[in-house]
C-alpha cells in the first residue's frame, strides 16, 4: 500500500456486489467509469464512510481508514472528505456564503466569513454571496457545492457527476474550471462519470468498473484504445469489435499478421498471442481513414478494404456511418468523418468506398474467457 494518496481494496457479496481495487495519488484525478448499476457512488460512499463493506481495506495517507480484519472503521468526520453529490446537496435556505461557511464549523464566526468569501471567489462567485440556491443557475449550485467540499480542506475530493445536471454549454465551462483549480489541489480527485469524452478530458487515470467489479485502470487514452478484454472495449463504446486468427509476428517490423475475413491484415506488434490462437481485435473510428476520390492517399497501402456505405447519420459538423464489408448480413466497420470530407467525397448510403484500417489502432484481445459481452458480441 502506498504512504500517500488512497488506496482503495474492498469486496463484499451483498447488497451491492463489490470486487474493487483502485489508487489515487495526491492531486490526482481518477475517473471512475461504467454503467449505470456498476457500483461507481457505491465506492465513493464506501471511501467518505457513508456506507460499510463486508471486506478490505481504505487506507488514505498512510492511515488506515477502514480494515474489516482489523474491525478499523472511521467515521465520515474523521476521514474529512469532500463530497460533491450529482444534484449538489445545497442546504436551500442557507445563502450561497453560508452553505460554503457552514463546513466551517471548527473555525470562528468572522473566520468562517472571511475563508467563505475567499473560496466563493475562487470558484467566480464573488458577488452573488447573498442568494439564496434558488436564486443561482445550475453551474453555479455546482460551483457552491465544490467550494463547500474544499472548505473542509479534504484529504480526498469525491465528485459524483458533478456535471450531469447542466446544459451543453454551462459543462463545457465548468471542465476548464475544474481542470484550472485541480493545479491547486494536492489531494486524490475521484471523479464518477458515464462521459468517456469527460474522462479524457480532466482524469490523470481511468478505472473501469462492471457489476462492482474492478476491470482495468490507466490513462484514459490507453484504456480506451487499448482495453484488456472485449468486456472493457464495449464499455468503452468501441464498436468496432471482431474475432479473427493470428498469422505471424515479424518482430524486425513491429508487425503482427492477422486474418480476417479471407484477408491478411496487418497490426501492430502484439507478440503474446502465438500465431495460431484466435483472437478478439477492435480498432477505434479514428484509425479507420478514409480514401480520397480525387487522389489516392498513402493510406491506401495499409490494410485497405472496399465496402458500402450503409447508415449515414449527421451530427453536427460530423457525420457517422457504417461500412459493410463483403456483404451487408456481416456485421460493418464504423467510424467518423467532419461533415466537409462526406460532401467532398459524395459520401451517401449506398456508396461503394474504400477505406484503411491502420495497423498502430489494430488492437488484439483475448479470444476467449474474456468475460460476457452483453448483447453485440464480437463478429468475425
Amino acid at each position: 500500500m502506498t504512504d500517500s494518496g488512497l488506496d482503495v481494496r474492498i469486496a463484499q457479496t451483498a447488497p451491492v456486489p463489490l470486487r474493487v481495487e483502485l489508487k489515487c495519488g495526491p492531486g490526482e484525478l481518477l475517473a471512475l467509469v461504467g454503467p449505470s448499476g456498476s457500483g461507481k457512488s457505491t465506492v465513493l460512499r464506501a471511501i467518505a464512510g457513508l456506507v460499510n463493506v463486508r471486506e478490505g481495506t481504505i487506507v488514505c495517507n498512510g492511515r488506515t481508514w477502514f480494515d474489516a480484519g482489523g474491525h478499523v472503521c472511521w467515521t465520515p468526520q474523521r476521514r474529512r472528505v469532500g463530497f460533491v453529490f450529482q444534484h449538489y446537496g445545497l442546504f436551500p435556505h442557507l445563502t450561497a456564503l453560508e452553505n460554503v461557511a457552514e463546513a466551517l464549523s471548527d473555525r470562528s464566526v468572522d473566520e468562517r466569513r472571511t475563508y467563505a468569501t475567499e473560496l466563493l471567489r475562487r470558484v467566480h462567485l464573488d458577488g452573488l454571496e447573498s442568494r439564496l440556491p434558488h436564486r443561482l443557475s445550475g453551474g453555479q449550485q455546482q460551483r457552491v457545492a465544490v467550494a463547500r467540499a474544499l472548505a473542509r480542506e479534504p484529504n480526498v475530493l469525491l465528485l459524483d457527476e458533478p456535471f450531469s445536471a447542466v446544459d451543453r454549454a454551462t459543462r463545457e465551462r465548468l471542465y476548464l474550471e475544474l481542470a484550472e483549480m485541480r493545479k491547486e489541489l494536492e489531494m486524490p480527485v475521484i471523479l464518477v462519470t458515464h462521459d468517456l469524452d469527460e474522462a479524457l478530458l480532466l482524469a490523470d487515470r481511468m478505472c473501469v468498473l462492471s457489476h462492482g467489479e474492478t476491470l482495468q485502470s490507466g490513462a484514459p487514452y490507453d484504456v480506451i484504445t487499448r482495453p484488456d478484454t472485449p468486456q472493457v472495449a464495449q464499455l468503452v463504446g468501441l464498436k468496432n469489435i471482431f474475432r479473427a486468427g493470428v498469422i505471424a509476428h515479424d518482430t524486425d517490423k513491429g508487425i503482427t499478421y492477422i486474418e480476417w475475413r479471407g484477408r491478411r491484415l496487418e497490426a501492430r506488434l502484439q507478440a503474446a498471442y502465438a500465431p495460431g490462437s484466435q483472437v478478439v481485435w477492435a480498432i477505434p473510428p479514428a484509425f479507420i481513414v478514409l480514401h480520397r476520390r480525387d487522389r489516392p492517399s498513402r493510406g491506401e497501402r495499409e490494410n485497405p478494404v472496399q465496402g458500402v456505405v450503409g447508415n449515414f447519420v449527421r451530427l453536427g459538423e460530423n457525420a457517422l456511418l457504417s461500412v459493410h464489408v463483403d456483404d451487408a448480413s456481416r456485421p460493418p466497420l464504423f467510424l467518423s468523418l467532419p461533415m466537409h470530407v462526406a460532401r467532398r467525397n459524395g459520401i451517401e448510403k449506398g456508396v461503394a468506398v474504400g477505406i484503411s484500417l491502420l495497423a498502430e489502432g489494430i488492437h488484439l484481445m483475448p479470444g476467449s474467457g474474456a468475460g460476457p459481452l452483453g448483447r453485440r458480441r464480437a463478429a468475425a
